[in-house]
């Protein structure tokens, strides 16, 4: 008789505990909903590569991986009669290695097998992409070699292609990559590998367009070339050669970001470029020593100007120059006589990764680095840390 008398009673309780429950349940999705409305950038993982060019002779032992997410390890070359990718018996014995090298100090850090790179035979790869034969026998090689190696993804340096066809022909490589890529993970229980490509700042080059649409569906990301816009072997002006901003020319950094934004690529498929290192011309009146002042060519390097920052670092100590900052351009630059250098010091750096995690872009890759002096170009892109990374960025 109790029982009954006390059942409604108890039944009413539950039913207010349940409620009360599904209350506070409810307040919490609406927390986790609102926060991510509210921090969108926080959401997006934030990826520092770097690349290591064998040529190089840095040690990959030597390197300071725990500054990067991703580690591209360059260049793997594509042979001339069966286009399928290849390894110098050089290069093999560091290839090989890499991944296992650089995750002792490291162990979440991706590594990218590079492809062709700024010396690669033109011919050579607008002949393979022209084919879809040609093609199939460089995708599966390069997935092949790619485990073979541990690398967690494949890199396209292609920075010749210049004409309607290579371009057309390019997205369908990465059509098929992407299926290939997709098929083998699959069937191996393995993760994808990343797919990404090195472009040009711009994706217009005069009369032809990079195949943005196959990029956009296709690859993980694209590393933007931020550099090289003046050069002293060409150019007879003195030039800031990675400017973030030219108000007198389209030829900047913050116009191609745009432009490839224009074009429909997201900015969370753009990595920006930062070289780490500089061209020193030689001026023809060392009193006219602003940007823009008249050049007669190359100084100091043999290699048409260009120095490494940790050259150019040396060399500022040697002769105890002063470096002076240009905030139009965005560039350091100091002048020795006659030789001017153009160059990103610390406060470039973080300019420009300010300006990356203000445009919402995915991160920022160097090009390379062993030419950073005693890492501070690499810490100093650190010290604009956003949220932590992840091990592995999944292709969207």
């Amino acid at each position: 008789m109790e029982t009954f008398l006390y059942e409604p009673y108890i039944c009413s309780l539950q039913r207010i505990k349940y409620a009360y429950m599904m209350s506070k349940i409810i307040v919490v999705l609406f927390h986790i909903l609102l926060y991510s409305e509210l921090k969108p950038s926080n959401a997006q993982t934030w990826i520092k590569v770097g690349y290591w060019f064998s040529g190089s002779e840095f040690p990959i032992s030597d390197i300071n991986s725990a500054l990067f997410t991703h580690l591209i390890c360059a260049f793997a070359d594509v042979n001339s009669s069966s286009y399928e990718l290849s390894v110098s018996s050089t290069d093999e014995q560091y290839f090989s290695a890499f991944t296992n090298t650089v995750r002792q100090k490291n162990p979440s850090v991706n590594t990218l097998l590079s492809i062709a790179g700024g010396s690669a035979n033109y011919t050579l790869l607008s002949n393979m992409v022209s084919k879809a034969s040609y093609r199939k026998s460089f995708i599966d090689s390069s997935i092949k070699i790619a485990r073979l190696y541990g690398f967690q993804g494949l890199d396209l340096c292609w920075v010749s292609a210049n004409t309607s066809s290579d371009m057309t022909n390019t997205g369908l490589l990465f059509q098929e990559w992407r299926a290939a890529v997709n098929s083998e993970a699959k069937n191996s229980s393995k993760k994808e590998l990343i797919l990404t490509a090195a472009v040009q700042y711009s994706p217009d080059l005069d009369t032809v367009s990079f195949p943005v649409d196959s990029i956009r569906s296709n690859l993980n990301w694209v590393h933007v070339m931020a550099y090289d816009y003046h050069m002293p072997e060409w150019s007879e002006y003195t030039g800031a050669h990675a400017a973030l901003y030219d108000p007198s020319s389209q030829v900047n950094t913050d116009y191609g970001i745009g432009a490839w934004i224009g074009k429909g690529l997201s900015a969370s498929k753009l990595v920006l470029g930062l070289p780490f290192y500089g061209y020193a011309w030689t001026l023809k009146n060392p009193k006219d020593n602003a940007i823009g002042a008249l050049a007669t060519g190359p100084a100091i390097s043999a290699d048409g100007g260009a120095m490494s920052y940790k050259e150019i670092k040396n060399y500022v100590q040697r002769y105890r120059a002063a470096i002076m900052y240009n905030a139009t351009y965005v560039v350091n630059y100091c002048t020795v006589r006659s030789s001017w250098i153009g160059f990103d010091d610390v406060e470039v750096v973080r300019i420009k990764v300010s300006y990356a995690r203000e445009k919402k872009l995915l991160g920022y890759f160097v090009w390379q680095v062993p030419y950073d002096d005693n890492w501070v170009l690499s810490l100093a892109g650190n010290c604009q840390e956003g949220p932590h990374e992840l091990d592995y960025f999944p292709f969207v």
